[in-house]
């Protein structure tokens, strides 16, 4: 068994889409990103590439390549889902929590575990998601960023 942990954060600006764990929500603001910009799905992508010692995102999807640009974060997990199938590893379980003081996220949250879950083919009660405010601390805070964690277990098939 192998563990690993993940962290991504990303600006929030006017004229993008939220996406966050593949839901599409309905805000004023989206997330900067050469990609998606999903931190839910990044942060989770990097804690199983860590686990599994393969590098991280960055590596594999390079933010200088245009292939990525504006990619769909779902497709990305599918592609690291089969590169650690690859490696004869799969998912135990994984914990997920976004940092966001807005919007409320708690009304997307079983969508984004299912959607998760779905793409990684596993059972929907091994994917956790939470959300948690700062307290109007800091970026994510004072509403300028949205970040998120990903720790994972992952194990030899």
């Amino acid at each position: 068994m192998r563990i690993g942990h993940g962290y991504d954060v990303h600006r929030l600006v006017e004229g993008r889409r939220l996406i966050l764990g593949g839901v599409d929500i309905p805000w004023e603001k989206g997330l900067l990103g050469h990609s998606d910009a999903d931190v839910l799905l990044h942060a989770l992508m990097d804690a199983m590439l860590g686990a599994a010692a393969l590098g991280d995102i960055g590596q594999h999807f390079p933010d200088n390549d245009e292939r990525y640009a504006g990619a769909d974060s779902m497709q990305l997990l599918h592609a690291v889902r089969d590169l650690l199938d690859r490696e004869g590893y799969e998912l135990v379980n994984a914990d997920c929590t976004i940092l966001a003081q807005r919007p409320k996220l708690m009304p997307h949250i079983p969508q984004m575990r299912q959607n998760i879950a779905q793409t990684l083919k596993t059972e929907i009660g091994r994917i956790s998601v939470k959300a948690t405010t700062e307290e109007g601390l800091g970026f994510t805070g004072d509403g300028s960023g949205i970040a998120a964690h990903a720790v994972v277990l992952i194990e030899k098939k």
